[in-house]
């Protein structure tokens, strides 16, 4: 049965960081595509940033590019999102999301896929950023 739970969010003011973590079971952690996605109210799920656990291309959507670092420690089969520079549009439910399937191009194993691709999704946690 795979499990994701997520920890780390809080209140933090404009230009603050935090430290996401999606604690994964129930599956083979390094074969996997691993996503955050973040929902603000009013609006649709967006991707944030994904990688591939076996080794792949990372994504960042433009918004959190230079600001976000997705990483993973296979030994504790978790995934992390540090979030640095935060602003208050950054504020929402951040999800993370896992899913078997990897697309190949380009050379490399690629997990830029839309919500609905991902099968597996934790709770969510909640990040507000005041200004």
């Amino acid at each position: 049965q795979v499990q994701l739970v997520e920890s780390g969010g809080g209140s933090v003011q404009a230009g603050g960081s935090l430290r996401l973590s999606c604690a994964a079971s129930g599956y083979t952690f390094s074969r996997y595509c691993m996503g955050w996605f973040r929902q603000a109210p009013g609006k649709e799920r967006e991707g944030v940033a994904a990688t591939y656990t076996g080794g792949g291309r990372l994504y960042y959507a433009d918004s959190v590019k230079g600001r976000f670092t997705i990483s993973q420690d296979n030994t504790k089969n978790t995934l992390y999102l540090q979030m640095n520079s935060l602003k208050p549009e950054d504020t929402a439910i951040y999800y993370c999301a896992a899913d078997p399937t990897a697309i190949w191009y380009s050379g490399a194993w690629n997990c830029n896929k839309p919500p609905s691709d991902y099968k597996y999704w934790g709770q969510g946690t909640q990040v507000t950023v005041s200004s």
